[in-house]
């Protein structure tokens, strides 16, 4: 079985980060309208989304022995809030693994890392939200005791839902 080391992101890491969020998210533009598709890409690809999420998330990267980022997450910690988030919430935000990676357990590990993390940090909720583009990513979560808390206003064209876990 091959071995990946997970470790904490830094912005060193932004190409290789950016480069695995459009190979696997680039995917369900097909999905989309040409519009939504076109929206989604743009977010990918600029540079300032991961910017800003340096700014307010700890980055957790899984990579191969050779140093190649296959699976990354970012998690907020609360004082963040959105339109989706209350201030008192962390949440999970771009869970993210290579397609050819993907079946190997490494969203169950960052997602395991960002509970820690949560709960080493004091946080008392954690949250994220997911499209039914995702339906693997959602079992995942359902799985690891994640409960749809609502449905929220459609995004890209797609259903989401808001889920929650305390920790």
């Amino acid at each position: 079985m091959t071995a990946y080391n997970l470790r904490t992101g830094t912005i060193k890491d932004i190409r290789q980060i950016r480069e695995l969020v459009i190979s696997s998210w680039g995917r369900f533009q097909q999905e989309l309208t040409e519009e939504n598709g076109a929206q989604l890409l743009r977010s990918i690809h600029d540079e300032n989304t991961y910017l800003r999420l340096f700014e307010t998330a700890t980055c957790m990267v899984c990579e191969t022995e050779e140093h190649k980022i296959i699976g990354m997450v970012f998690l907020v910690s609360s004082g963040h809030p959105t339109d989706i988030y209350p201030a008192d919430w962390c949440y999970i935000r771009f869970l993210t693994v290579s397609p050819e990676y993907e079946g190997k357990g490494i969203g169950r590990r960052l997602t395991q890392e960002c509970l820690d993390n949560a709960r080493n940090s004091g946080e008392h909720t954690i949250a994220l939200h997911t499209s039914e583009l995702m339906n693997n990513a959602r079992a995942l979560y359902e799985d690891m005791g994640f409960k749809i808390i609502k449905e929220l206003e459609p995004r890209l064209g797609k259903r989401y839902w808001l889920y929650k876990k305390d920790v």
